[in-house]
């Protein structure tokens, strides 16, 4: 408990810097009193638990996959971050060798036992029931091994524990991208004790039947798709065109666009049902126009001809400057480094994340600390300059990223306005033909 409770304020820092937008539906399924198993699905590693946790005000013991513990050094860190190893049939094993199905019961037996105990002094568990994590829009099926803690922790007090599974759609719009944003969206909480019948008559029918129910909470707060082509289109149309689906709807509230992605999805499978001609003009107009844009070289935001505010605009760019100039001096490496080494580290989308912020957190405080010790040795020789310096650093470093990307959106503007007219009225005439096929489905979708 003593790393997790000095780690926990450097990760909440951490997070909030990392994400741009952190958005909890309900806040008070998450930071309702224990007894609580929380179950999630798994598509960022090590980003969904520190999310669960660093929005809840008592501690959360998460069941993490035993590989985690065979280093002695990372054991030391993860029973002191307050988990628990859990088995899994393929990583199991007894003197270098894998293990037998009897010694991977007792195993988990062992591990099933501190869960109870912990849930029994009104802890909060955490666990994924997917078993492994993948990027992807998708919940795979559930392993058993969550509806058989709780049901177990409440058999061994009768069903009077008040026990509640927690299920929590982890929304995330962008996974591997920093300043991206993620939607925490909790199920309404399930009462274990509801299943003490059932579980009287048969515990393993209890066990698939509560995790039956976890599946559809999980699935009901979650954006699915089908396969990777439907993902890709929906995918497409979101970014592209989200803003016009969306007009009136606030840009800051995320669930708007959980909701749009969810609507996007279920369109596309009536569709292929009841009017795959419609479907399929869209699958060749959508990517035709998006290579146009991109050859280009704006996107689909860059053709609004918005004159209104580019005076303005622009001197707050020229007076910015000096302010982007320091920040990115003094972030640029620090800032950089973490992507360039989760690049180099792995080829799997869902630890690229994970590598940047605890590659992030070292960079930045190496970064900062040595960066103070060469201003303070050369230049201001006062702690109290260098101090205020130190404080500006981190604020300059967010205005920078700012006005590169609202830099970056000018010049695309620019670039728009200086295409030859014809070419320009092409994409325009694109752009509405799409815009009118997406509101007659839309319609037609409404209508059904």
């Amino acid at each position: 408990m003593l790393f997790y409770n000095t780690v926990k304020p450097l990760v909440q820092l951490s997070l909030r810097v990392f994400f741009r937008q952190i958005e909890i539906r309900h806040p008070e399924r998450i930071r309702a009193a224990g007894p609580v198993l929380f179950c999630a699905n798994h598509p960022n590693t090590l980003m969904d638990p520190l999310l669960v946790a660093a929005y809840r005000r008592e501690p959360v013991a998460f069941l993490t996959k035993s590989t985690f513990f065979k280093n002695p050094v990372a054991r030391a860190i993860f029973t002191s971050g307050n988990c628990i190893p859990i088995y899994r049939r393929q990583d199991a094993q007894v003197d270098d060798r894998p293990a037998t199905p009897e010694e991977l019961a007792a195993q988990n037996e062992q591990s099933f036992g501190k869960s109870y105990d912990y849930l029994s002094r009104g802890g909060a568990l955490m666990i994924f029931p997917e078993g492994t994590s993948i990027s992807e829009r998708k919940l795979r099926p559930l392993k058993t091994g969550a509806a058989r803690i709780a049901l177990g922790a409440e058999a061994r007090h009768n069903f009077q524990l008040g026990l509640r599974v927690q299920c929590i759609g982890l929304n995330y719009f962008d996974p591997s991208r920093f300043r991206s944003d993620v939607l925490l969206n909790p199920a309404q909480p399930i009462r274990v004790a509801d299943y003490a019948a059932a579980y009287a008559r048969d515990p393993q029918a209890a066990a698939d039947e509560l995790t039956e129910e976890i599946h559809r909470c999980l699935a009901q707060r979650l954006v699915i798709s089908r396969d990777a082509a439907e993902d890709a289109l929906v995918a497409q149309v979101e970014r592209t065109f989200g803003d016009h689906l969306n007009p009136d709807d606030d840009p800051s509230t995320l669930y708007d666009n959980f909701q749009l992605a969810r609507g996007l999805f279920s369109a596309v499978a009536w569709f292929e049902q009841h009017d795959p001609a419609r479907l399929h003009d869209l699958r060749q107009r959508l990517p035709a126009y998006l290579v146009a844009l991109q050859q280009a070289g704006f996107d689909d935001d860059a053709l609004d001809d918005e004159r209104r505010g580019f005076l303005t605009g622009l001197l707050s760019l020229v007076l910015g400057a000096p302010i982007w100039l320091f920040g990115t001096i003094t972030n640029y490496l620090p800032y950089i480094l973490p992507s360039m080494i989760a690049r180099r580290a792995t080829q799997e989308l869902e630890f690229v994340a994970p590598i940047m912020l605890v590659t992030g957190i070292f960079t930045f405080s190496l970064g900062y600390f040595l960066e103070l010790s060469l201003i303070q040795h050369f230049l201001t020789h006062d702690w109290r300059l260098t101090t205020l310096i130190g404080l500006l650093m981190p604020v300059a470093g967010f205005y920078a990223l700012s006005y590169y990307q609202a830099l970056a959106a000018r010049l695309r503007r620019l670039r728009a306005r200086l295409l030859p007219a014809a070419q320009r009225q092409k994409l325009l005439m694109q752009r509405a033909d799409i815009l009118r096929l997406l509101a007659e489905a839309r319609a037609a979708y409404l209508a059904r």
